[in-house]
């Protein structure tokens, strides 16, 4: 199972963290976050680099995809179908701009917030213009609010879109994800994301914590 470290903040952390080879690692660029990344992010071979928005706009998230060479655009905010169609189209002109061979379109992830109860309707619109969805738990603040929502929800799910499980995962709950994959409604989970519950303070990970969860998931995997 692939996994994604998300608020990443501190140079020599990302590179600590990047040693691990995790799948993704998530870069904060929305200022009201304790997270908010404004730095330069190191080489990280094999590993790729996700940029989290909230309600920026599509000048905003260009420029921040061609200075980081982001492989995926993360949208936490309120973004619309049309926004999603409008970014997907310019990440490709980017791509035909640079005249690449093979194109390294930055793919778009739409988060979508969860308690108890989720609309699945509401993803229709968005099946076009989005190549992932994220599932976090709805809270104060977009992300990093360390609490898991009722995974019994996406029993429901009616996409083959892959989608991205998030919202207070840690150590305590590797029984649960553990769990939740071996169950026929994970069979289009296609990353596990971790944030606060790793965190020694917001936007520094703690690489211990990190590396048992890598070797527990990596356990899972070998005996599954």
């Amino acid at each position: 199972m692939r996994i994604k470290v998300c608020g990443m903040k501190y140079t020599e952390n990302i590179s600590d963290i990047a040693r691990l080879q995790p799948d993704y690692l998530g870069f904060i660029f929305y200022e009201k976050s304790s997270r908010y990344f404004n730095g330069t992010i190191p080489e990280l071979p094999g590993v790729k680099k996700v940029g989290v928005f909230v309600n920026a706009t599509v000048e905003e998230i260009i420029k921040k995809v061609e200075k980081h060479s982001l492989d995926l655009v993360q949208l936490h905010g309120e973004e619309s179908p049309e926004f999603c169609e409008e970014l997907k189209s310019q990440l490709l002109k980017v791509d035909r701009d640079k005249n690449l061979e093979i194109p390294a379109y930055a793919g778009i992830l739409k988060v979508f917030s969860i308690k108890d109860h989720f609309n699945f309707e509401e993803l229709k619109p968005y099946e076009s213009v989005c190549d992932y969805f994220l599932f976090d738990t709805k809270g104060k603040l977009p992300g990093g609010n360390g609490f898991t929502f009722n995974w019994e929800v996406l029993k429901d799910y009616p996409s083959t879109k892959p989608y991205f499980l998030s919202g207070g995962i840690g150590l305590d709950e590797v029984d649960n994800v553990t769990k939740f994959l071996r169950r026929q409604e994970s069979q289009y989970c296609h990353a596990i994301d971790v944030n606060s519950k790793f965190e020694i303070e917001p936007g520094l990970k703690d690489l211990e914590k990190l590396t048992k969860f890598k070797q527990m998931i990596n356990k899972f995997d070998t005996i599954k």
